[in-house]
């Protein structure tokens, strides 16, 4: 785990810098709610990150939590992992036989993001059409994922989610919201009720909600 060190916040409790779209910081987000821990967020401008923002994390991406002592969490999947340290009632850091949590966050962390991106924004990668961008993410996770939860699911903690759900449910939502009729029909049905019983939950509508807490620099 890498760990910065900082000046204590003038809060008690830890201070999460966050971004509501940001798939990384919604997996944060989950396993921070799932634990209950308790946090100060601050939602970022990207456009104009704020200083205490940089000091904590030069490189200025989200999320990053400060932890009262001045620690300094600064990658998602380690502040999911330390606030289901804290506590862990549904068990998401058992391991399951059947869940290579290694295969599934590596996959979505590295070969999957790629391709999300560039079937996003196809328009800025022209060397390929967007479909051809499309197969590419299916291929290297989608694919995989559907056969898991076919084979061992509902999910890939098999009757209960574990962290690799929580991990990879972000950004397999940003996959469907690129052209939402196509996913609707797409031969991924496993996968598409995977995704339908994370987006309806309460725990995920509960992250989801603008913080009631400071916006850095005042904007909405």
């Amino acid at each position: 785990m890498s760990v910065a060190s900082q000046p204590a916040p003038a809060s008690a409790l830890p201070l999460l810098y966050s971004f509501r779209r940001c798939p990384y910081a919604i997996r944060a987000r989950l396993a921070l709610a799932q634990a209950g821990a308790a946090v100060s967020t601050v939602e970022v401008d990207l456009k104009h990150k704020p200083a205490a923002l940089l000091a904590a994390s030069p490189a200025g991406t989200v999320p990053v939590l400060v932890l009262p002592g001045g620690e300094v969490l600064a990658q998602s999947l380690d502040i999911m992992r330390w606030a289901l340290a804290q506590h862990d009632p549904a068990g998401w850091l058992r391991t399951e036989p059947n869940c290579d949590e290694e295969f599934w966050i590596k996959s979505t962390d590295s070969a999957f993001k790629h391709w999300l991106d560039r079937y996003k924004y196809f328009e800025r990668h022209p060397a390929h059409p967007q479909t051809h961008y499309r197969q590419q993410a299916i291929d290297c996770l989608l694919g995989p994922l559907e056969q898991a939860l076919v084979t061992h699911g509902p999910w890939l903690g098999g009757t209960q989610p574990v962290l690799a759900d929580a991990a990879v449910f972000p950004f397999v939502r940003q996959f469907a919201g690129v052209e939402p009729a196509w996913w609707a029909a797409s031969p991924l049905p496993a996968t598409r009720a995977w995704l339908n019983a994370w987006v309806e939950s309460p725990l995920f509508k509960s992250v989801m909600q603008k913080p009631a807490s400071q916006t850095a620099n005042g904007h909405g």
